[in-house]
């Protein structure tokens, strides 16, 4: 795919975790703004786990909800991650199509304490995972992948088929633990089920790449490659690799938000070529609405903008900020070669002692600290061309400190004075709102008994 396509390797996630990172998106805007985060404690990752009360907002305006305006039928297989209680999920908020859980694939419970988590085909639910569904928990097999394969080469076919244009959003979570592959990958790999699953995904896409070619449909197809947040190295051998990178998920370190970043489009899209353009997942929303013709909302701030002048012209925007936000704290910044970081923190030295890393064999004093550390009055500088790893700090007195600095200290004044916060989504839990009884359930007869209410505060540790 890079071969014949732009690898951009400056390519952003919104969010140093999964649920944030999947709402910025599909709005075009940081988490902060649609409301995916949580004031519960300061600077704290939260996301969609079942048992929370909220999800994404009736107020944004989704991409397949845009990109209906313009004809296109919308499909989202995979994880979702946005909100499983009714209102939130994919088919009421513009999907045409689905073939999706709403939570991740954690389990399996006994369905008394915590329900299975549900996969939706369409409108109802189709089952659960570990019942129908089935992730062996010895092995780690499971057919899901292949599922998920299976549903993008059918829906792209039948769109056209029906010569109608068309929005898949193929998410796939099988290198998210617990890692699982199918049979036909399990033990293929020297790196392990992790290894198995990533070799997996990468046939997937070259499936889908294939179908587009063998339709003809490839030179009118636009297709991106990326992740939602930094490989979890706190999984050790079930996690990935962030390479040079400092830290993994769960951090506003490179290693947290920087992904890999593949653009393809055949005759339109020169292949071989890498682009030095900053991008973020954001701009895949104003990119797409870019190629299908279709204004952005203009009542509200969008922080996407199309990459479409780099990755057809070679134009970059050398303008282009990337603001590192955990929970409600904008930790750091990035303008061209230099990031600022405000507030450092990887995680609390209790959750650390318990055995949970977040930057394993990379300890840099005073940056990887484990207490929230405010940096703001004399930030903490690094120059990512020469230094991407972020060890050597870029001393305050010199030149190149204040050189670097003052156009982020611009960037960032001009982003707080526009800034209005959403109504964050993530502050209340309630085991009344898990799958118990999920849309479509009824008509399989398996409906569960729903406990009473009691909402709480969530908390949180990171």
């Amino acid at each position: 795919m890079a071969e014949e396509g732009v690898l951009l390797p400056s390519f952003y996630t919104a969010n140093p975790l999964c649920s944030p990172s999947r709402a910025a998106f599909l709005t075009g805007r940081l988490p902060i703004r649609n409301g995916f985060y949580t004031t519960n404690a300061h600077a704290r990752n939260a996301y969609t786990p079942q048992y929370i009360a909220g999800g994404i907002p009736a107020y944004e305006i989704l991409l397949p909800e845009l990109m209906k305006t313009a004809g296109y039928k919308s499909k989202v297989i995979g994880k979702w991650h946005l909100g499983q209680q009714p209102q939130y999920l994919p088919f009421n908020r513009g999907f045409d199509e689905v073939f999706s859980a709403p939570n991740c694939h954690f389990g399996p419970y006994n369905n008394i304490n915590t329900p299975n988590i549900p996969v939706y085909k369409n409108n109802a639910m189709a089952g659960r995972y570990y019942e129908d569904f089935q992730i062996h928990q010895k092995t780690g097999e499971s057919n899901m992948t292949q599922l998920f394969i299976e549903e993008a080469l059918s829906f792209i076919e039948s769109k056209h088929q029906a010569k109608e244009p068309f929005f898949l959003y193929w998410t796939p979570d099988a290198t998210h633990g617990p890692v699982y592959a199918s049979k036909m990958f399990l033990g293929s790999s020297p790196r392990g089920t992790y290894g198995d699953a990533v070799r997996e995904l990468d046939y997937g896409v070259g499936q889908i790449l294939n179908k587009l070619k063998e339709l003809q449909i490839d030179k009118d197809t636009f297709v991106f490659f990326t992740s939602d947040n930094g490989a979890a190295t706190y999984a050790k051998e079930n996690g990935g690799s962030n390479g040079p990178f400092l830290c993994g998920k769960e951090t506003t370190f490179e290693g947290g938000m920087r992904e890999p970043g593949i653009a393809w489009w055949p005759g339109q899209i020169k292949g071989k070529q890498v682009s030095h353009q900053l991008g973020t997942i954001m701009d895949l929303f104003a990119t797409s609405l870019d190629i299908a013709g279709v204004k952005p909302p203009a009542d509200r701030v969008i922080d996407g903008t199309s990459l479409l002048p780099a990755l057809v012209h070679q134009e970059l925007n050398e303008n282009k900020t990337i603001f590192y936000y955990r929970g409600n704290e904008l930790m750091a910044a990035r303008h061209g070669m230099y990031k600022a970081h405000f507030w450092t923190w990887t995680n609390s030295i209790d959750e650390f002692k318990k055995g949970t890393n977040f930057c394993p064999g990379q300890q840099v004093d005073g940056v990887t600290t484990h207490t929230q550390t405010n940096h703001t009055a004399q930030p903490i500088l690094f120059h990512l061309g020469l230094d991407p790893g972020e060890k050597y700090q870029i001393h305050p007195t010199s030149s190149k400190y204040k050189t670097g600095l003052q156009p982020i200290l611009e960037a960032v004044a001009e982003h707080k004075k526009n800034l209005i916060p959403g109504q964050p989504q993530l502050n209340i839990c309630d085991k009344a709102v898990e799958n118990w009884a999920p849309v479509g359930c009824e008509k399989l007869g398996r409906c569960l008994k729903v406990p009473p209410s009691n909402p709480t505060k969530c908390t949180w540790p990171h």
